[in-house]
């Protein structure tokens, strides 16, 4: 998986792409590791738009990171997401703790 971090005054975006899955999840620690202890940072969007697979434990790590970024005051939104993806959000009722656009 790719990682492409993109910054605004208070928001970072991750654009994914290629598969997020148990192989790649160190990748993704290292990407989004300091983010809730960013101060500048209000806001956090993960972009699926390139990612064509994830697996269980990308899911974990998701729920994971929203924690912390919750517990640092800090928002996550989970975008772009569509196929096999969003259909994966979809059957674990992710739309119920991300905001999903």
């Amino acid at each position: 998986m790719q990682i492409r971090l993109e910054r605004d005054k208070t928001t970072t975006t991750l654009h994914l792409a290629g598969r997020f899955d148990f192989n790649t999840l160190s990748v993704f620690h290292e990407a989004c590791d300091d983010l809730p202890v960013q101060a500048d940072i209000l806001g956090v969007e993960i972009n699926f738009l390139n990612v064509d697979y994830l697996d269980s434990s990308a899911l974990s790590v998701l729920l994971m990171l929203r924690e912390k970024l919750l517990a640092a005051g800090k928002e996550i939104t989970l975008s772009g997401a569509r196929g096999n993806v969003r259909q994966v959000f979809d059957i674990a009722n992710f739309n119920r703790l991300f905001r999903i656009v």
